[in-house]
């Protein structure tokens, strides 16, 4: 999936024609500044303005609107140019708002000229700025890459552009706005809300009783590691959910319509709340023959599809984020209500303490009782909001989950019956479902997208929450083995035929009969590599071609690649790590792992790290840069935006289920015909 960037992250930029997305809910003015390598601007005329919109290389908006397209070709930037600032400002206009922090938080998007996110960063945390730089994008030993910025200036341009170290910054400054004013007439409206899109549900509990919380916006789960292994899905920037801040109930801060925790779109006296993700409100498509049927104080059935997007996949793409987000936030705003009962009881339970004349006695005695009556009666009110949301999201996933393509469905899904191989290559991956303690049978399918960014690690090691017994570890062994087959399977049948390989690495033959499906089928490039000889001939074979693509990449002489070698995508699994690696060996695994997949070349990794203990630190970097995945469930993916821990339960093929060969089958026939 695309990177959802926090403040201070930078990100690799692969592509040089991108555009960059900027949303807000109110007109917005949009910009550039083009700086040297020691990051300053040398003049007016190296910022790109509503006044002069275009540069060598980028072109920006002619007027203030709620949504920006600037087009950006890093191959036509000045040598000179080595950073370039993305700013958006709020427009003086009579009327308007002053500062960000009276708006929903903005959101800037790097984007394919195809609309492909790459990544995407929420400014959150606003309050007296009305002039900010969104993002940055700069040069780094001859590549670009971006970082999410978000720095503020109450002072607006003239601040911003002062500090970007413009002398006449002040003058600059009321050029654009006299630039700005001239085509206020022509301004965008910000867009209004499609309430019956929407997922309507009562308000959330509020007063003084309980800090309300309310729904924050944008990101997926982008899964990242933050060390030793572990991995970490990040459903929105840590700084605080949809642009408020946390308050010490753990629910949202203050909003901008006034009283905490409200919308902008509810009322003090409570109505309904608007959860839609904002990916999936869509003001300029008629609302369904359904949902216009249905109570206008009720929830909207749900639609397969109900969210943005060019295609079908991209809009069950999208939706599928938005589920995740809903449960995250509500999961979290039930959580933040029974931490806040809980504490207020506490507090309540000292005071009685506290005072002789109510410590003993049946004014004591009366005085707990209420206590614990409030705190009992906020938690019932905090778990029937989470019900709410999850039978809204269960019926939800109930009409989402059987309109999936093969990409994204489980193996027991009927479209895999009727599979056939793609000609196109989908914009993501599903790798497995996740879920948390409160939400037990509702699963959020994990998509990740295509091509994958880093390599995958399935942990064949015993789990430290596992809750399943294994007799011996081969067991659990050749369960991780199948999670490996499985996701080597969905891969190659969600790609064209041929443009997706896979390699074996099995030093010591004990996964030959895992691996079956794979070989049976012929859809291995080649049969698996045993011994130190395989390892050694399949690992150098890579690395060599990884050398090659990158050379010929960055020389710009794709032309120039030898007429055999094979450029399609290829998977390495690798089992029983490190049996049979040599330090040559594991240095150039490690190589494949951070180099690998920028040229089309992924890892499998099937191990376990203890067997792996004698390198000692030496592997730390290996572990951190794969995705780790479990063969049973396990809550080992960290949740830095609310602390959520999700679980993580690999998609497996049925026992007894022939889909899984039949699936093989067609691929391997379909990668025949090619040759």
């Amino acid at each position: 999936m695309a990177a959802e960037l926090v403040r201070g992250q930078n990100h690799p930029l692969s592509r040089i024609r991108i555009e960059i997305r900027i949303s807000a809910d109110a007109p917005v003015v949009a910009g550039a500044t083009l700086a040297d390598e020691s990051g300053r601007v040398p003049g007016a005329d190296a910022v790109a303005h509503p006044g002069a919109p275009t540069l060598p290389g980028i072109e920006v908006s002619r007027q203030a609107a709620t949504e920006h397209r600037l087009a950006v070709d890093l191959d036509a930037m000045p040598e000179t140019v080595h950073r370039v600032s993305v700013l958006i400002a709020l427009p003086a206009a009579p009327g308007g708002p002053l500062r960000f922090g009276a708006l929903a938080a903005p959101r800037a998007a790097v984007t394919g000229l195809d609309g492909t996110e790459v990544a995407g960063y929420t400014l959150t945390g606003l309050d007296a700025e009305s002039a900010v730089v969104a993002l940055e994008l700069y040069r780094r030993q001859a590549a670009w890459k971006i970082r999410a910025v978000g720095q503020g200036y109450a002072e607006g341009l003239t601040g911003l552009l002062t500090d970007q170290g413009l002398p006449q910054a002040a003058e600059l400054a009321r050029g654009i706005e006299e630039a700005v004013a001239r085509g206020l007439a022509r301004s965008v409206p910000a867009r209004t809300r499609d309430t019956d899109r929407s997922r309507r549900t009562a308000a959330p509990v509020t007063g003084s009783d309980l800090p309300g919380t309310t729904p924050a916006t944008g990101s997926p789960y982008d899964v990242q590691a933050p060390g030793d292994g572990d991995s970490a899905v990040r459903p929105a920037p840590s700084d605080g959910p949809g642009g408020t801040e946390p308050t010490p109930g753990g629910g949202a801060g203050p909003s901008a319509s006034g009283g905490p925790g409200v919308p902008a779109d509810a009322t003090s006296t409570g109505g309904p709340v608007d959860y839609t993700h904002p990916k999936r409100r869509q003001a300029s498509r008629p609302p369904a023959p359904e949902a216009a049927a249905a109570p206008a104080d009720g929830p909207v059935p749900p639609v397969a599809g109900d969210a943005v997007g060019w295609t079908m996949d991209e809009r069950l793409y999208n939706q599928v984020w938005g589920m995740f987000e809903d449960l995250a936030r509500s999961a979290a705003a039930c959580r933040s209500a029974v931490d806040f009962a809980e504490s207020r009881l506490e507090k309540e339970l000292d005071q009685v303490l506290s005072d002789p004349r109510s410590r003993l006695g049946s004014v004591g005695e009366a005085a707990r009782e209420a206590a614990q009556a409030r705190q009992a009666q906020l938690v019932d009110q905090a778990r029937a909001a989470l019900d709410r949301d999850l039978a809204q999201l269960t019926a939800e996933s109930e009409v989402v989950e059987p309109a999936l393509p093969p990409a994204y469905a489980r193996w027991d899904n009927p479209v895999w019956h009727g599979y056939r191989v793609p000609t196109e290559t989908p914009m993501a991956v599903r790798l497995g479902d996740l879920h948390l303690p409160e939400s037990a049978p509702l699963r959020i399918p994990m998509l990740v997208r295509l091509p994958l960014e880093r390599g995958l690690w399935i942990d064949s090691g015993v789990p430290d929450a596992s809750s399943f017994a294994f007799e011996e570890t081969g067991e659990l062994r050749h369960l991780a083995l199948q999670t490996a087959v499985a996701l080597a399977a969905r891969l190659l049948a969600v790609h064209p035929a041929g443009e997706f390989g896979v390699q074996v690495v099995d030093p010591a033959g004990a996964g030959a009969s895992a691996f079956a499906p794979l070989t049976g089928a012929g859809a291995l490039d080649a049969p698996p590599a045993t011994g130190a000889a395989g390892v050694a001939g399949v690992l150098g074979r890579l690395t060599e071609r990884v050398d090659l693509v990158q050379m010929a990449v960055r020389g710009g002489a794709s032309d120039a690649l030898p007429p055999g070698l094979d450029t399609s995508r290829q998977l390495l699994i690798v089992n029983d790590f490190p049996h049979g690696f040599d330090d040559r060996a594991v240095t150039q695994l490690r190589y494949l792992a951070d180099e690998g997949p920028d040229v089309g070349v992924h890892l499998l990794l099937v191990a376990d790290r203890e067997d792996a203990a004698a390198y000692g630190p030496l592997l730390d970097p290996l572990w951190r840069s794969l995705m780790r995945l479990t063969p049973v469930p396990d809550d080992h993916l960290a949740d830095p935006w609310v602390g959520h821990a999700w679980t993580y339960e690999p998609c497996l093929v049925p026992p007894g289920s022939q889909v899984l060969q039949q699936v093989l089958t067609q691929v391997a026939t379909a990668r025949a015909k090619r040759m």
